[in-house]
């Protein structure tokens, strides 16, 4: 028996099974995770990421990210401490928030740097990060110690939305994407941890630290 990876509730069920894993819904938090057995290793998600072919000259990756600036923007001062947590090997998120007048930091757990370099943020951006997250619980908690009061988090995930469409859902099929949220865990995550919740985009999610 083991927990659920967000609310460590032990009540869920299966949600689904293909051909290489199984996954779980939990009924508490609503979180679709995969089976512990089947989550990729260090050496195993590292060779998945290093396939990826972000940049900067990139300007349909750059467009993406915007629509996530552009979100976030009307809600933070120009002054505004960012972290971009799960920055990858490109940091251009971070990029184009110090472009639009902010002071942006990275972290990211495979490329660096070694630990996150501040200590209280007044946003957290995490863009196709989360997905990933072996233990939503632990940088979740993470989030919420390092994020100011009345601070923001802005994430984009695709979300899970019916069994039957995951079902055929591509986004599932990545081997280092094991945690999936839908508005409903949002929702949870928002009353838990107290926090405002809006969801401008059909993958994009804003969350205000209460005062």
């Amino acid at each position: 028996m083991f927990n659920c990876p967000l609310c460590q509730s032990k009540q869920y069920v299966q949600f689904h099974q293909d051909k290489k894993r199984t996954y779980f819904r939990c009924n508490q938090c609503l979180l679709v995770f995969v089976d512990p057995q089947f989550l990729p290793d260090p050496e195993q998600e590292l060779a998945e990421y290093r396939l990826h072919q972000n940049s900067l000259e990139d300007e349909g990756y750059l467009r993406y990210l915007n629509r996530l600036v552009d979100c976030v923007t009307p809600h933070l001062n120009t002054d505004a401490k960012v972290l971009d947590y799960g920055s990858g090997p490109c940091p251009a998120l971070a990029h184009l928030l110090n472009k639009a007048g902010f002071n942006a930091d990275c972290f990211d757990p495979f490329f660096g740097p070694d630990k996150i370099p501040g200590t209280s943020y007044d946003l957290i951006t995490a863009t196709e990060s989360i997905e990933h997250f072996h233990s939503p619980a632990t940088e979740w908690q993470r989030w919420m110690e390092l994020l100011a009061p009345e601070g923001w988090l802005a994430i984009m995930t695709k979300r899970v939305l019916s069994a039957e469409k995951f079902a055929n859902w591509h986004y599932k099929n990545d081997p280092t994407h094991v945690s999936f949220f839908s508005v409903e865990t949002f929702t949870w995550l928002a009353r838990e941890y107290q926090l405002n919740v809006i969801f401008p985009d059909r993958d994009i999610v804003l969350m205000q630290k209460l005062a």
